[in-house]
């Protein structure tokens, strides 16, 4: 299984709060990330303590940063969540709504569903929004398509 797969959508959101809180890479103090999940430090403490156990974030004298398996994974739940907005966009949502019904379902999608989805799709570079969807193992990137 892979460690995405094992995630809950909570623990996501605090993966995403530790890169949002730490743009210079220093680390990010707790009480900082507990303010963007709108949580008691506590709280965050717990999604921390997992989110380093799966080896996504590291802690260090009171500072969280977020590994390059923690990075990798994020990038993989953005073609997760972004493959099925481009699905919802698809079957007539509204612009407003396709991030909450994405949010819905995208950690319940196997990767192997979003393969064959981005394919089924013809590989779209973007989601609704305009912000680029990763590309598929094995598929290059834009940067690298020349």
């Amino acid at each position: 299984m892979e460690v995405l797969e094992r995630l809950t959508r909570r623990q996501i959101d605090a993966l995403a709060a530790v890169v949002a809180s730490d743009p210079r890479a220093a680390g990010a103090a707790l009480n900082r990330i507990a303010g963007l999940l709108k949580v008691r430090p506590p709280s965050a403490l717990t999604h921390l303590t997992v989110l380093e156990r799966e080896g996504l974030v590291r802690r260090h004298r009171g500072k969280t940063s977020v590994t390059d398996r923690g990075r990798a994974c994020l990038v993989e739940y953005q073609r997760h969540h972004r493959i099925a907005e481009r699905l919802f966009s698809r079957i007539g949502l509204p612009p407003g709504e396709v991030c909450s019904a994405a949010r819905e379902i995208d950690l319940a999608l196997t990767h192997r569903t979003v393969e064959r989805l981005c394919r089924a799709e013809g590989h779209p570079p973007a989601c609704p929004h305009g912000a680029p969807i990763p590309p598929c193992a094995g598929r290059p990137g834009p940067e690298s398509e020349g």
